[in-house]
């Protein structure tokens, strides 16, 4: 059975950690938002750490995050950023306490390793959504798009995609995140069962070559052949090739999906954009797909 975890109200005491990279300045703005949505946030000591890239060394990572896990206190977590570091110490993390009471754990990119670990362990469901870091940048519909999911508030995206879509109607549990960590946690126990979910990707400052191979990974592996949807979101920064690749990440997924019947959409507004909307993973969504127009539905009943 899927847990939710219960939905934030004014007052509530929520925590920002890093798992991963450190943060190169400061997130008063951040916080500032949090605190006017009501909210009393506590700052973790890894936001302020510094060890190489990381916010800290492995063990001050786990045991910050680890804290505030058990801490009947916080009513959620979210990541400082994202960068690289969270698999580092995702089999540190003991979750006895948290299992029994799950808050919610919000942060994208990276933190994809935490979200997928949740659900796939656990069952729990967890926010894609953007994180202090991205918040300066961050649009005023993207940030909304995370308050509502906190507090309980039906998410609706409504678009029109640039690459056209394979329409059709898709029910079921969304998952999903960054396609490279994705593909990194196959063979693992964060390894989440693709069968009958709909499926939301993005990425950033890859090859197209590379998007290429990821998703060949995932379709020979048989993680695509049974989804009820694919999302796709923003797949920018693409690094130039002295000899082109000859397709865009767009046409490369379409080449590898376009074998199956379920609906695709393409341009997704999530990824490592300024407006990245919020998504719950693990929640019941409703994808409905025109050669252009999309919607997708995640009610927070």
């Amino acid at each position: 059975m899927i847990k939710q975890p219960a939905y934030l109200k004014k007052g509530d005491k929520i925590a920002i950690v890093c798992p991963a990279k450190k943060i190169p300045g400061s997130i008063a703005p951040a916080i500032a938002i949090l605190e006017s949505w009501g909210l009393q946030v506590v700052i973790g000591k890894t936001v302020t750490a510094d060890h190489n890239q990381f916010a800290g060394d492995d063990a001050l990572r786990a045991a910050d995050l680890q804290g505030f896990l058990d801490d009947p206190e916080i009513k959620a977590i979210i990541a400082g950023r994202g960068g690289y570091g969270t698999i580092r110490i995702i089999d540190e993390l003991n979750y006895d306490k948290f299992k029994d009471n799950p808050k919610w754990i919000v942060g994208f990119s990276d933190i994809t390793v935490l979200l997928s670990d949740l659900f796939a362990r656990l069952n729990i469901q967890s926010i894609h959504g953007q994180m202090p870091y991205t918040f300066e940048k961050a649009t005023p519909e993207s940030l909304d798009s995370l308050r509502k999911a906190l507090f309980g508030e039906t998410i609706k995206y409504e678009y029109t995609s640039t690459f056209p879509s394979r329409s059709g109607t898709a029910e079921g549990i969304l998952i999903g995140g960054n396609l490279t960590l994705m593909v990194m946690l196959e063979g693992s126990a964060s390894e989440i069962d693709y069968t009958d979910k709909i499926l939301f990707l993005e990425d950033v400052g890859e090859h197209e070559y590379s998007i290429d191979r990821m998703m060949r990974m995932l379709k020979r592996a048989g993680k695509l052949a049974k989804l009820k949807g694919l999302i796709v979101g923003a797949f920018n920064e693409i690094e130039t090739q002295s000899i082109p690749f000859g397709a865009s990440p767009e046409q490369v997924i379409w080449d590898i999906v376009k074998e199956y019947d379920y609906p695709v959409c393409f341009n997704f507004p999530v990824g490592h954009i300024d407006d990245n909307r919020t998504l719950v993973v693990g929640k019941s969504s409703k994808l409905i797909a025109n050669k252009h127009p999309v919607s997708l539905t995640q009610s927070q009943a």
